[in-house]
């Protein structure tokens, strides 16, 4: 995957197969996007993101990689394989490190997903409130976090796979400090995220 533009003005958008498009062709489609994600076997552009996207992926992906214990390692948006028609690429994962087998690697099997953490943008919501979570589950990806702007502070939505249902059940909303266990123990300070540009 290139980090080089798509031409808008040129007639010559990716046609899909029949069938739509695969796990693999992210891998060999020229000139995609970087960050395109395959969701049931259409392509995802990126789009713009916000200071608070930003921030809040940067600071999960820091607090997480300082709490980790030995063993598991921490990426940001990374592309990880569910089935043949959906790659998406997560925020921030917790993986499992027997999973990283190569630096030229490109994806990551969800099985080794210990945690998937989703920031929502203005053209992701129903992606990441919806759609993913249902995939994410079904990848039997332990837990899901996802972080909204809300009001001007950031508000993390936890959920953990109920083994029984197989479908994710809220272990609660967390705005301020947020204290749980993701096969580790993790307590963040939420207000550390600023959600307003800082003061000259």
């Amino acid at each position: 995957m290139t980090g080089a533009p798509l031409d808008i003005s040129s007639p010559n958008w990716p046609v899909p197969p029949e069938g739509g498009w695969t796990a693999d062709d992210l891998d060999r489609l020229p000139d995609l996007p970087m960050h395109t994600q395959l969701i049931d076997a259409s392509l995802v552009f990126p789009c713009r993101q916000s200071v608070f996207h930003e921030r809040a992926m940067s600071f999960f992906g820091r607090q997480l990689d300082d709490a980790a214990p030995p063993g598991l390692e921490v990426l940001c948006r990374f592309t990880i394989d569910i089935d043949r028609q959906n790659r998406p690429e997560p925020d921030v994962i917790v993986v499992r490190e027997e999973a990283l087998t190569s630096l030229d690697q490109t994806r990551l099997p969800a099985a080794a997903l210990a945690l998937a953490v989703e920031v929502v943008s203005d053209d992701s919501v129903s992606r990441d409130r919806e759609t993913k979570p249902v995939k994410y589950a079904r990848a039997k990806i332990p837990h899901y976090w996802r972080v909204e702007d809300e009001n001007g502070r950031a508000a993390v939505h936890a959920f953990e796979l109920e083994p029984t249902t197989g479908a994710y059940t809220s272990v609660g909303i967390f705005r301020d400090r947020m204290k749980v266990d993701v096969s580790f123990p993790v307590d963040l300070n939420l207000a550390e995220i600023k959600t307003h540009p800082a003061k000259r």
